[in-house]
């Protein structure tokens, strides 16, 4: 008799909670988007550069970074225009600056920083639509050059970049 009851309270609990699991999720998917299901498209417009300094490639760097990020971890098919969020930015940033100061007045490490100022829009809520700077940097040693450096630091700053600008618009976090 006690197992029954044992029975029935156990399936009860087992049906709230997945329906409490279920309302929970509304739109979220396991890659971690928060994205509405008429959202099934995408444009990266090409990102220009307004410094300097860095590879010459940079800016297509950050553009291919973009729309690989978004087509592994969204459902969401990349279109050349009018997409129903596009993402436009601009590098802004490009800055070898010193840090760690030793007993000498020397630097310990110098710090290569990379900013990019982004534009999103999206058609379909226009409240998620933002102009944002996204910045990341890493450190080497004083003792070395950037030239030494760029191609191992780059990768891993440009990395986080794409991730950061990937939480903002699509995660919405």
């Amino acid at each position: 008799m006690r197992y029954g009851i044992f029975r029935k309270y156990a399936l009860l609990f087992l049906i709230t909670s997945l329906s409490l699991l279920a309302v929970g999720c509304g739109v979220y998917s396991f890659t971690g988007t928060n994205l509405s299901p008429d959202i099934k498209t995408f444009t990266v417009l090409n990102f220009n550069t307004g410094v300097a300094g860095g590879p010459a490639n940079l800016p297509t760097q950050i553009n291919e970074k973009i729309k690989e990020y978004f087509q592994r971890n969204t459902s969401l098919t990349l279109v050349p225009n009018n997409g129903d969020l596009v993402l436009e930015g601009t590098l802004t940033g490009y800055d070898v600056v010193p840090v760690a100061p030793t007993a000498n007045d020397q630097a310990g490490f110098n710090r290569l920083n990379v900013t990019v100022q982004v534009r999103f829009t999206n058609t379909k809520d226009e409240t998620k639509n933002f102009d944002q700077s996204f910045s990341f940097y890493a450190d080497f040693p004083q003792s070395q050059t950037l030239n030494q450096n760029e191609a191992r630091l780059l990768p891993t700053i440009l990395d986080q970049i794409v991730q950061n600008i990937f939480n903002k618009s699509a995660a919405d976090w």
